[in-house]
């Protein structure tokens, strides 16, 4: 009997103690390429990131339950992190790719009046803009707000005004 079909198992049959080991063995190399990637993958949570997230996830579960080799999805994922770390350096050497690749920011309010334009182009509501107002700067009203925009995170930041 051969002690890696017991506790690794081969394709999609795979038992507990099997789909455990591997699970176990994915945890530690998706900490791995995790590190690699850098905390920027989770740290901004731009839609860049998030999809990185999402197929990085994706990927490494195949290799866990057997629906790919193991190590394809390793190597797979491997190949996503090194992307993500590529397009990341050229965003950060070059602002027209980043801007393509990230987005930017929308400017959603000034000095109190509202760009409805470009609150359309956000989907936002004016109850959604005041949640956030409320949620990040505890001020209910824009009257004390300079700027208001749209982040490529989808958060909203606001830049009060100056105290003379």
């Amino acid at each position: 009997m051969d002690i890696a079909a017991v506790f690794w198992g081969d394709g999609e049959q795979l038992d507990l103690l099997q789909m455990s080991v591997r699970a176990l063995s994915m945890f530690f190399i998706a900490l791995v390429l995790i590190r690699l990637g850098g905390m920027r993958i989770f740290g901004k949570r731009s839609a860049f990131d998030t999809i990185i997230i999402i197929m990085l996830g994706a990927i490494l579960a195949r290799g866990v339950i057997g629906a790919s080799p193991f190590w394809s999805t390793v190597a797979a994922s491997a190949t996503m992190v090194l992307v993500n770390r590529l397009v990341a350096w050229l965003c950060a050497a070059n602002d027209t790719v980043n801007d393509v690749i990230k987005g930017k920011h929308l400017l959603l309010c000034e000095n109190g009046q509202i760009h409805w334009d470009n609150m359309k182009v956000a989907s936002l509501s004016k109850s959604d803009l005041m949640e956030s107002l409320r949620l990040e700067t505890k001020q209910d009203s824009l009257e004390k707000i300079e700027k208001a925009y749209m982040e490529t995170n989808g958060r909203i930041s606001f830049l009060l005004k100056k105290i003379i």
